[in-house]
């Protein structure tokens, strides 16, 4: 069966809370997604994630540390506003826009629909230290978005433009394109 979603782990496995894609990845070894889904852990190779986005899947989702603000270990659905021309793509790196301007600026194509499952970190090392492992707010999330991508996946293989499934109460006020993952708030 050729994929129709594509699941994308990103982040920096030395750097603490970074690591969250990757360590949801892996966590799918043991659960894996439906037929039809691609999982794939990037870490910090933008430039291969750039290129699969171009691949003709009508959905992705990037499973990514990001700080919003929030409690530790929260998770939230977003979906990724893509490029409108003002973001520089970056061959090297990782950050989530700057890919998605790069995959703009390297296909004639247009970009799937991206949304982006975020956990909020409680660490990101700064500079060059390095912290290799996962803070206990979000170890104890990797968890909570295996069983999101569980629910999200068969809803998004069946009609890759349509609304995510209601996955639980909001636990934060957002834009209409945000939408809260169930058990996201801590303790």
């Amino acid at each position: 069966m050729t994929p129709r979603l594509l699941v994308a782990g990103v982040g920096n496995i030395f750097l603490a809370d970074d690591a969250f894609g990757p360590e949801v990845i892996r966590a799918l070894e043991d659960r894996p997604l439906p037929p039809g889904v691609r999982v794939r852990d990037y870490g910090i190779r933008g430039m291969d994630l750039a290129y699969d986005l171009l691949d003709g899947y009508p959905t992705a989702v990037l499973v990514d540390a990001a700080p919003r603000g929030l409690p530790p270990g929260t998770l939230s659905l977003i979906e990724a506003e893509l490029p409108d021309g003002t973001v520089v793509p970056e061959a090297h790196g990782m950050d989530p826009a700057k890919v998605l301007a790069l995959a703009t600026h390297l296909g004639d194509e247009p970009l799937p629909r991206v949304l982006v499952l975020a956990c909020e970190p409680a660490v990101l090392p700064g500079g060059d230290d390095l912290l290799p492992g996962l803070s206990a707010p979000v170890r104890e999330a990797v968890g909570r978005a295996v069983d999101a991508l569980h629910a999200l996946a068969p809803a998004l293989l069946a009609d890759p433009a349509g609304p995510v499934p209601p996955l639980g109460r909001p636990v934060e006020s957002g834009p209409p394109s945000t939408a809260a993952l169930p058990g996201t708030a801590p303790g």
